[in-house]
């Protein structure tokens, strides 16, 4: 094979693979907070969404997370199962399912309030190079910043 194709074979040379080993870390670092609570990530960034805007349609909560709808409809339906969220059919539109919080859901943000601050420090970096990387990594996702996350 060409030298060209077997360096760009290389595990060392693949972006792809510092970035998923880099999310594996941080994102298990969660998980001693999370698992006390019964929550998976994936039902804590979808409390996450909640918890900062209510009522929400499941496109929506699937936009916010850049996920697809094979993937949350399922996670929402376990949160429901738990006694977390609600999901009822809009009144405008029956196609579209509203996702609400229950009162059990809305208690979860005060078990939970203290995980950003528990987890914040597990990125060994300074807060200068920590905002490069959120903004290099939204720019990497085409946004400019994670409060356009949902498009606006």
């Amino acid at each position: 094979m060409d030298k060209k194709y077997c360096d760009a074979m290389k595990l060392s040379n693949q972006l792809c693979f510092p970035l998923y080993a880099a999310a594996r870390s941080v994102t298990s670092e969660y998980t001693p907070y999370l698992k006390p609570l019964g929550l998976t990530y994936t039902q804590y960034l979808v409390f996450l969404v909640l918890w900062e805007k209510d009522g929400i349609p499941v496109g929506e909560i699937c936009s916010r997370l850049m996920l697809d709808n094979g993937t949350v409809s399922p996670l929402l339906k376990k949160m429901e199962k738990a006694g977390y969220v609600s999901r009822t059919r809009s009144d405008k539109d029956d196609r579209v399912v509203v996702i609400s919080l229950t009162d059990e859901g809305k208690q979860m943000q005060e078990k939970a309030k203290e995980i950003p601050f528990k987890v914040g420090g597990c990125v060994n970096l300074s807060p200068e190079k920590g905002r490069q990387l959120y903004e290099l990594l939204y720019e990497l996702l085409g946004k400019t910043t994670g409060d356009n996350i949902d498009g606006k």
